[in-house]
């Protein structure tokens, strides 16, 4: 593939997944978040790894990941995106001097990154998402997350909800339960 189709191509994957994360995230009620939603996208150290590795149904991270054994790409997302799940890790007094582990995401963070899952379904599976693809993306990672456990049942509960009831029904309970209004508040 050439440069312009990469261009191109990375650039609307981009574009379609900001859009549709900002929909659910409105949806949801987090307005402000939906229009934040991976900004740094655009910078240079994700964008050019992003164009260089583009393929169209998965990740520039995972090529850029294979080829030097990390992606810097990724390190710089997930360190500027308070929706990744990685951002929220710190040093654990109680786990013993220098131990680095996973501490609790607020629930406005949680159900961005609930949003962000779903909208990268529907745009790496394009015509043929379901709402069971989230959850089954997330069974099959769960056992090797670094996340906190309070995180991983939040987040697992609201992608059942997603397989069971819908995208419409999971959303509207982020909205009208899961967040209260300060929840939303918060920056």
């Amino acid at each position: 593939m050439g440069f312009f189709h990469n261009l191109f191509g990375h650039l609307h994957t981009v574009n379609s997944h900001r859009r549709l994360v900002r929909r659910y995230c409105f949806r949801a009620g987090l307005y402000a978040q939906g229009l934040r939603h991976d900004l740094s996208k655009y910078s240079p150290t994700e964008f050019i790894p992003g164009v260089k590795y583009y393929q169209g149904d998965r990740s520039p991270n995972d090529i850029q990941r294979q080829e030097f054994g990390y992606s810097a790409a990724w390190m710089h997302h997930k360190g500027r995106n308070r929706h990744h799940y990685e951002y929220w890790t710190d040093y654990i007094p109680a786990l013993g001097k220098g131990v680095v582990g996973p501490i609790p995401m607020p629930k406005r963070y949680i159900a961005e990154m609930f949003c962000d899952r779903l909208a990268a379904c529907h745009i790496y599976n394009k015509g043929s998402y379901v709402d069971t693809m989230p959850l089954e993306y997330f069974n099959r990672a769960k056992e090797r997350m670094m996340i906190h456990p309070d995180t991983k049942a939040d987040l697992e509960m609201l992608l059942t909800l997603c397989y069971e009831q819908g995208e419409e029904a999971a959303l509207r309970f982020i909205r009208y339960r899961y967040l209260t209004k300060e929840d939303k508040r918060k920056r």
